[in-house]
Parts: structure tokens; sequence; C-alpha cells
């Protein structure tokens, strides 16, 4: 799981960390915590049973879904529970994951902030080709959407001149419809946040400044993609 979803603390060391944990948790078995992955951007987020704790690792029954979003992270987070005395969230690392019996094994627990439930929008990630056109001053630049929420996106482009942070641009959304087969444009104002990378291709990270025409169509690309996602997740062996 890449640490964008999370910011680590240390209280101690690991291992004191850890061992704290683990003897918290041995005060919970037959206690649900909520597990949070993300899936393509979509976070998946159910219910677990603590079933046991024996040699530094915790068994829980989880969601068939979570089991399979662990075992492709190989770790999930955990958010704070209600009885904890420590109010930070929590991560561990997947020793074992069975979705056919909804069993994980979990070890290496750590403390965590989860980042990414502050986020104001969904986001989902693009595996279609959802082409770009940025108008510049001089001339216009093509990117490829790599993930995108109501808010902005993050898209690839092979050149960063003129996409300094905080220049404004407008950009022409190839929006796929994947139900249809069909392209939507959709124009939008956007400001730069940032661009990420060496060389190209760069990643250049934008905030939309949407109309209601604009904030729907997207809406409508969001909830289609999120349904696509969920279905994919179904058909993962994990």
């Amino acid at each position: 799981m890449q640490q964008q979803y999370y910011d680590i603390i240390c209280r101690g060391t690991e291992h004191e960390d850890m061992l704290v944990i683990l003897q918290f948790l041995k005060g919970m078995v037959g206690n649900q915590f909520s597990f949070l992955n993300y899936y393509k951007e979509i976070p998946v987020s159910y219910d677990a049973t603590l079933l046991n704790v024996d040699h530094e690792m915790a068994e829980f029954s989880v969601h068939e879904y979570q089991a399979k979003a662990i075992g492709l992270d190989h770790c999930t987070l955990i958010r704070a529970h209600a009885k904890s005395s420590v109010k930070d969230d929590l991560i561990a690392e997947a020793f074992y994951v069975d979705s056919h019996k909804n069993r994980v094994v979990l070890c290496k627990f750590g403390y965590v902030t989860i980042r990414s439930d502050k986020r104001r929008y969904v986001r989902v990630q693009t595996d279609h080709p959802v082409l770009v056109e940025i108008v510049l001053p001089n001339g216009i630049q093509k990117g490829n959407v790599r993930n995108i929420s109501l808010g902005g996106a993050a898209m690839s482009v092979m050149s960063s001149d003129m996409l300094e942070p905080g220049s404004e641009v407008k950009m022409i959304i190839k929006l796929p419809d994947l139900v249809t087969n069909t392209l939507t444009m959709v124009e939008v104002a956007a400001t730069v946040i940032g661009v990420k990378g060496e060389s190209s291709p760069f990643l250049s990270i934008i905030e939309f400044s949407t109309d209601q025409k604009s904030q729907q169509l997207i809406a409508h690309y969001i909830n289609q993609r999120q349904i696509e996602i969920i279905r994919s997740l179904k058909y993962i062996v994990a």
C-alpha cells in the first residue's frame, strides 16, 4: 500500500509499539475493527472480527473483498478503536490471506494516521485511456489522466513547460462512457498544483474549477468507474 494514504507514527521503537498493540488486541478478541484498503483508488472498508492473538500475530474474520484487497496490498490499515487508550490508527502486514475462508492473519503492527480519510472527493484510477488536451499560450499539450475526482486529477504529460504551480489552464477531458463506448468532451478550468518527476513523462497534479454541467459529466464517469472497479475486485483470486 502506498504511503500517500497514511503517515507513520512512532511512540517507542517499532518492536515496543508492536508489543503494546498486541497486548491491547489480546483483550479485544471477539470485537470488531474497521479495516481499510484501497483498490485502484477506491476505498475497500468492512468490519473485521478479531478471532485470536498468538505469537505476535492476530487472526481476523474479514469480508471477502477485504481479504482480496489485503492480498494485493500485503497489508491493511485499521481505524483507531473506540476502546483503545491510544487514538492512533494502525497498520499491519499480511502473514496469511484466504479470501475463500474469509480469514487473514496479520503481523508487524504499528501506529499510523490515516491521511486518506480526510479526502473531500472519491478518486478513481483510470484503466482505460482518458486523454486530455491542455490549452496553453504556445499551443496544446496532450496528456493522459491517471486518476480523477470531482476536485481534480493527476495526469501524465511529456513536458512540464508552462505548467508551473499556481498557473491557470483550460483543459478538455475526453471522458469515455463505459456503457455506450462513446466519448464526452468536458471543458474545465484548472489550476496546476504541482508537477512531479525529473524526466518525461511527468506527473501533473491539477485542481478543477467546474461548473454544474462539467461536474455532472465527471461525476457520471466516476460513478461508472466505481462500479467497474468493484466488479473487477470480485474476480480477483487471493
